[in-house]
């Protein structure tokens, strides 16, 4: 599985969490909150072992999740998108004020779901190429978390703020919508093909039981 861990946190406020296996991925996302500088939009990974925390802060809500160092950036940093949307549509305003965990009971099952769709279901990778842009064009450079926790010195920001998120989102949600769009019309074309492929067969048959093209011993 490619991401093992997710939380939703505003501040170093967790609000809601869930993890796909038995780590201590919780206690170093708990010193990541802590140490993550200033309150301007934030999109950072940092190492740990094998595994690479992803964070995404955006309008003082952060969400983080773990992967494996194999899973790149382009998958996790989508899960974070998509974990990072759902949660705004769903609590709205209420996160400026909820307590800690007040979300959990309810959104852990949608981070559990989305953790087995991205880590799992191809068609997400497929789906997430669209994101290139998004992701690809910030370079993140690793910072080790032990080295920095044990220096006491703040965790560097490892992918440059980008002015132009909210524009690469416009055109990601527009080539998504177009995406969707074709293979709608690709699988009613098929249906179409389907269906005369099968009235063709009819017709070939009843041609051969009733001794002709234009079908005289059962008309």
């Amino acid at each position: 599985m490619a991401i093992l861990y997710a939380l939703v946190a505003r501040g170093s406020v967790v609000l809601a969490e869930y993890s796909a296996t038995s780590t201590t991925a919780n206690a170093i996302a708990r010193q990541i909150l802590e140490k993550i500088p200033g309150n301007d939009d934030t999109n950072a990974s940092y190492s740990q072992d094998r595994y690479i925390f992803h964070v995404k802060r955006t309008d003082g809500l952060t969400v983080l999740c773990m992967a494996d160092d194999t899973a790149g950036r382009r998958i996790p940093f989508a899960f974070l998108e998509e974990i990072h949307q759902r949660f705004v549509r769903t609590y709205g305003r209420a996160v400026l004020s909820a307590q800690a965990y007040a979300m959990n009971e309810e959104f852990s099952r949608v981070l559990s779901q989305q953790i087995e769709y991205f880590s799992n279901d191809p068609n997400a990778d497929r789906i997430n190429r669209l994101k290139g842009e998004m992701s690809q064009v910030r370079n993140v450079m690793i910072e080790n978390i032990d080295k920095v926790l044990d220096r006491g010195d703040r965790l560097e920001l490892l992918v440059d703020k980008t002015a132009t998120m909210q524009g690469n989102t416009f055109r990601f949600r527009k080539q998504a919508r177009r995406f969707r769009s074709t293979v709608w019309w690709r699988n009613v074309k098929l249906t179409i093909a389907l269906i005369f492929l099968l009235l063709v067969i009819i017709y070939v048959v009843l041609a051969f039981v009733c001794h002709g093209p234009t079908l005289p011993s059962c008309l």
